[in-house]
């Protein structure tokens, strides 16, 4: 049978190397996800200058061949703005350019394209359309999907790491009547079906050959990327890395240094070092930023292959430049070792007067139940009674049934989230079961960056009347992907199979789950610790209060 994942996570652009969040959604499952970079601004106004100004931001990181920050820029903007075809239109435009990068940088992409044949490339383009077919959430338009990939094939051609390895320099004067000629083509054409599509692959893979001398294979990889990436923000195509680096995520557990990373203001910054990690035997620090890589500096080169160099086989040694804050450039040198990543984290009593604990529940992979159980007995042995605080500020997602299964934990009965999809075996309803409950008051903390399977877990807690949700509306991601492994080739695809409803039939696509309590965060590290109750964490600081609040109002209840 094949292996085939459901996620629900937030799908981040931006790569975090030798970190478990690198990329997948599914049913409340998905693929690890990468730390989307800062936004150029926040976002708080709206009207027509406002949208005029967040184009005018992003058109310049464009002009930078900033893909990746662009990309990350009008995902943000479109938060506010979801419906603004100037920035859903930049926001595809950049996402090609920032995708062809990513594929170019990664050796397992180079790799499918060396190896694969005529025949097998177009055999992976026509199972990449099958299971769209089959299993993608809206009926497909052939057509549109096939104008799609021409586009892709356009910003293919306009990007270095594409034209240097396919592109002679003799053909430069002849890209706009290739393109010319292409859409001609192409653009009569009746295109209803699979067998439609595939022919208008084949033609334009000839034109390619013909009038620029582009390799048929590497074409047909372009429309095939441009089919399964335009469908929508979650869907993708998967380099044999990527969907390895999905299924390490699922599992809790991947060779690398233990970091994550998010492009600043130009640099690549360590945003998290993992606990008992390499990064952290090394003395990588968060705040860190990396000039060099083996020393090679990174200034020059995209995001994504600074991000790919810092990986390696276990056992193999890199060396990282490093500059902290108000500090001098060091060097530090690291070995990549299997790093496992604990799902729940910062377990400790808030309060012990009133009984209080809390803990951080960063994802959802295979490992969190058993993880949060050992965590809630662990409180509970140390004096956990009246109260929990769980903090999902920053929680990407995960896979769905672990979403489902935490829920399980504390609502005792009912619905606690429902799919929907094109097909009737993508509708499915999960519900909670009385065995194992735990009746400890809940707190939940959200914030924008809480998206998919932690929205599932919040909306149920929320609906059920389970618990006081506090802190900042969630990032509103409402679908559903499945993780499919193709037959022809070790690469894989994302595709978004269904959508998901709260308990009381509530959609979360740009919507989100919206707090009891709502909290302006100002202070909030970039690493993403949470500071002790009483400092500068103004989300927990009233997430403390409201436990109090209610473990008192219990306690003169029952007096």
């Amino acid at each position: 049978m094949q292996r085939r994942i459901f996620l629900t996570i937030l799908f981040a652009f931006l790569l975090v190397v030798a970190g478990p969040w690198s990329t997948v959604p599914a049913s409340a499952q998905s693929a690890p996800a990468i730390l989307p970079p800062a936004p150029a601004r926040s976002i708080g106004s709206t009207g027509t200058d406002d949208v005029s100004e967040l184009v005018r931001q992003g058109r310049q990181m464009e002009l930078e061949n900033r893909w990746g920050e662009a990309l990350a820029h009008y995902e943000e903007a479109l938060r506010e703005f979801p419906d603004n075809l100037s920035l859903q239109r930049r926001f595809e435009f950049s996402r090609m350019h920032h995708d062809v990068r990513r594929r170019y940088s990664d050796a397992s992409f180079s790799d499918t394209i060396n190896q694969l044949s005529y025949d097998k490339a177009l055999e992976v383009y026509g199972e990449v359309l099958t299971k769209i077919q089959s299993h993608y959430v809206e009926a497909p338009h052939w057509k549109e999907m096939v104008e799609r990939g021409v586009n892709n094939l356009e910003v293919a051609l306009t990007e270095t790491p594409f034209r240097q390895r396919h592109l002679s320099a003799e053909h430069e004067g002849d890209i706009q009547a290739f393109r010319v000629l292409l859409r001609r083509d192409l653009g009569g054409r009746v295109i209803q079906n699979v067998e439609d599509a595939k022919s208008a692959v084949v033609r334009a893979a000839e034109l390619a050959q013909q009038k620029l001398g582009l390799p048929p294979v590497a074409v047909i990889l372009e429309f095939t990327c441009g089919a399964a990436n335009s469908l929508d923000t979650y869907s993708a195509y998967l380099t044999p890395d990527q969907l390895n680096e999905i299924y390490s995520q699922i599992e809790g557990n991947f060779v690398g240094l233990g970091i994550e990373l998010r492009m600043e203001q130009g640099q690549l910054a360590i945003v998290r070092v993992i606990p008992n990690s390499p990064a952290e035997r090394a003395g990588i620090r968060e705040h860190d930023r990396i000039l060099a890589v083996n020393g090679k500096p990174i200034g020059n080169v995209s995001t994504d292959e600074a991000a790919n160099s810092l990986q390696g086989k276990s056992g193999t040694v890199v060396e990282l430049t490093l500059l902290s804050p108000g500090q001098r450039a060091r060097t530090i040198r690291a070995r990549r070792e299997r790093v496992d990543v604990p799902s729940v984290d910062s377990v400790r009593i808030l309060d012990a007067e009133d009984g209080i604990g809390y803990l951080r529940l960063s994802c959802f992979q295979k490992t969190t139940c058993r993880d949060l159980d050992t965590a809630l007995w662990q409180l509970h042995r140390a004096g956990m009674r009246k109260g929990l605080v769980m903090d999902l500020r920053g929680n990407p997602g995960g896979l769905l049934v672990s979403a489902v299964e935490v829920a399980d934990r504390f609502v005792q009965e009912g619905i606690i989230v429902s799919t929907r999809g094109r097909d009737i075996q993508e509708a499915f309803t999960y519900s909670a079961h009385p065995a194992g409950t735990w009746r400890v008051p809940l707190v939940v903390l959200i914030d924008k960056d809480s998206a998919s399977a932690a929205e599932i877990f919040a909306g149920a807690i929320r609906d059920h009347r389970r618990g006081t949700i506090v802190g900042q509306r969630s990032y509103g991601k409402g679908s559903v992907q499945g993780i499919f492994p193709l037959q022809c080739c070790s690469a894989g695809m994302r595709l978004t199979t269904a959508k998901f409803y709260s308990p009381k039939g509530l959609g979360y696509s740009q919507v989100g789950v919206k707090p009891d309590v709502q909290v302006h965060q100002t202070a909030r590290p970039i690493d993403g610790s949470v500071p002790p109750a009483g400092t500068d964490d103004n989300a927990l600081d009233a997430a403390l209060q409201v436990a109090r609040q209610t473990a008192r109002g219990l306690a003169n209840a029952q007096r």
